[in-house]
């Protein structure tokens, strides 16, 4: 019987072997159980959830436990995740941030919303938010000192290479410019405590500097991450003209490789281990007192192996006094650092991160950043 459910549910999983089909349409996720109906694409199970908020758009429905009609399984047969996909994001620009199931909710949300709510790859002119080369606005920013948020107005111009913002919103001079070069722009949802919490990073006199801010409209806060990206892709452009887009595109925005507590000691590994907050952007470990810290107490540059940097599990039979009892060394050309893990699989995590960066080889230009590391007072 050609509406028989169990069939058409049959012929719904066998649709899944289709090539594209076996990954989810929006965050690329494995072995998706979920299908919009409307728009004839298969999704993951988080992905399905925030299909629901556009439901004048997107009706969803289980493969395994909804029933499905003859038609609707032809529908879905006729379109499939590569042809709407194909649809959806002609026109995605380069540097746009597509998601995948990695990411936080608001990112993978924003992204669907913008292909089939918005359908803003189907027309450049609604893509004016992050691909002017301008943009300003107010966000909240976390005060550096009493941790307070306060509406301040940013400026991001990519013709001057600068993001700023204004401590006063009739303010003549900005309180901050961070040079496009060095931006640096993360969602951290977890550690800001807000759904769309942001931290941008720039480079001050060769120091990291931590901003946080929020939006409380998830558009609001997603463009102003792709302009940002926008912003540094057309700069890293003219730096690299011989670059390829797939070259750029990893050096627009960063994830950190790892963030977490660990105790560390001094120099001479006399003082006793103090605990703080550890954050490894690409080879710069940077320690704080708190996560939310607007500076790091303090940097160590980590090269490669070529250059005489190692890893390893444990600490010198000489440290005396209490701490935490899976320790880590990382031996440089100049000195070791010691760091204690409160567990053993902290301490499995942070080994593997330190050695992925351990074994990259390093870029000229990092190598200046070394230097200045060494000779730093």
């Amino acid at each position: 019987m050609a509406s028989d459910p169990d069939s058409n549910r049959q012929r719904m999983k066998q649709l899944l072997g289709k090539p594209g089909n076996g990954k989810c349409a929006d965050c690329g996720a494995a072995d998706p159980e979920w299908a919009s109906y409307t728009l004839g694409v298969f999704v993951c199970h988080s992905c399905s959830a925030l299909h629901r908020n556009i439901a004048q758009i997107s009706k969803v429905k289980s493969l395994l436990l909804d029933p499905w009609s003859s038609s609707q399984v032809e529908f879905m047969d006729s379109a499939g995740n590569n042809a709407v996909k194909a649809k959806y994001e002609q026109l995605v620009p380069a540097f746009y941030y597509q998601p995948t199931y990695k990411d936080c909710m608001l990112l993978r949300e924003q992204w669907i919303r913008a292909k089939y709510e918005r359908e803003e790859f189907l027309c450049v002119a609604k893509q004016e938010p992050y691909s002017a080369g301008y943009r300003e606005g107010f966000l909240w920013k976390r005060g550096r000192d009493n941790g307070q948020y306060l509406s301040r107005k940013f400026i991001l111009s990519e013709r001057e290479g600068v993001l700023k913002y204004f401590n006063k919103h009739d303010a003549r001079e900005p309180k901050a410019i961070m040079k496009i070069n060095s931006v640096n722009a993360t969602f951290q949802p977890t550690k800001i405590g807000t759904a769309h919490g942001l931290q941008i990073t720039y480079l001050k006199d060769n120091s990291t500097r931590n901003i946080f801010v929020y939006h409380e409209d998830g558009k609001e806060m997603v463009d102003w991450f792709n302009a940002i990206r926008a912003a540094r892709f057309h700069y890293l452009q003219v730096a690299f003209p011989g670059a390829s887009i797939s070259d750029l595109l990893p050096k627009l925005t960063r994830n950190y490789i790892k963030e977490g507590y660990m105790q560390k000691t001094g120099p001479k590994h006399t003082e006793g281990f103090k605990k703080r907050w550890f954050t490894m952007d690409d080879r710069r470990l940077m320690y704080f007192k708190d996560p939310l810290d607007a500076y790091a107490r303090g940097e160590v540059f980590i090269g490669s192996k070529e250059n005489s940097y190692t890893v390893l599990a444990g600490l010198p039979s000489s440290i005396q006094g209490y701490h935490w009892q899976f320790g880590i060394t990382i031996v440089t050309p100049d000195r070791k650092f010691l760091f204690a893990c409160e567990t053993e699989e902290d301490q499995k995590s942070w080994i593997a991160a330190f050695q992925t960066v351990i074994n990259k080889p390093m870029l000229p230009q990092e190598y200046a950043v070394e230097a200045y590391f060494k000779h730093k007072p």
